[in-house]
């Protein structure tokens, strides 16, 4: 691939993908100064990434692989100057006197909660809920991330299902 093909493709990507990875980095960093240097990195990891780029899967594909790697690699960076405490979807106690996302005043404040809950998620988990909430499939979510579809679907049915046991309300159908 020429330079300005790479510049067009990278162009092309951010253009397409770039509300996605800012959302993504999002739930990878909290700290708006971090989430800012993340999202360059990712900025430049992809557009460096697309000298390889050679088509054998989606530019969706690309694009989340490589800015979720970019993510990971910044996580266990930032996670051996600060010891966060994460656990996987099996393990993850939630306090009970959180407020609920029902409690809360709008569809935002919910979404803040359920990214807290990612946040504390070591980063594959991490990885798998989050390209959930942007609307990737489980297959191609697999192949971001490396495993099955069918750990994809176990996973987010996992965390669903702790959700739903956290913030039923009475009377709700189960």
């Amino acid at each position: 691939m020429t330079e300005a093909e790479q510049d067009q493709a990278f162009t092309d990507a951010v253009a397409q993908f770039g509300g996605a990875i800012a959302r993504m980095a999002r739930g990878y960093e909290a700290d708006a100064d971090l989430r800012r240097d993340l999202e360059q990195d990712i900025q430049v990891a992809l557009w460096q990434s697309f000298a390889r780029f050679d088509g054998r899967c989606s530019l969706s594909t690309w694009v989340w692989r490589i800015a979720h790697n970019r993510a990971t690699s910044h996580i266990i960076a930032r996670r051996r100057h600060t010891r966060r405490g994460w656990t996987n979807i099996e393990e993850i106690e939630l306090p009970s006197d959180d407020p609920t996302p029902f409690d809360r005043a709008t569809s935002e404040q919910a979404m803040a909660q359920i990214l807290s809950i990612i946040d504390r998620l070591d980063p594959p988990d991490r990885q798998i809920l989050l390209l959930y909430l942007e609307g990737v499939e489980a297959t191609e979510t697999g192949e971001i991330t490396g495993v099955s579809s069918d750990t994809v679907a176990t996973k987010i049915h996992r965390f669903k299902a702790m959700l739903t046991r956290r913030y039923a309300q009475p009377g709700d159908a189960s």
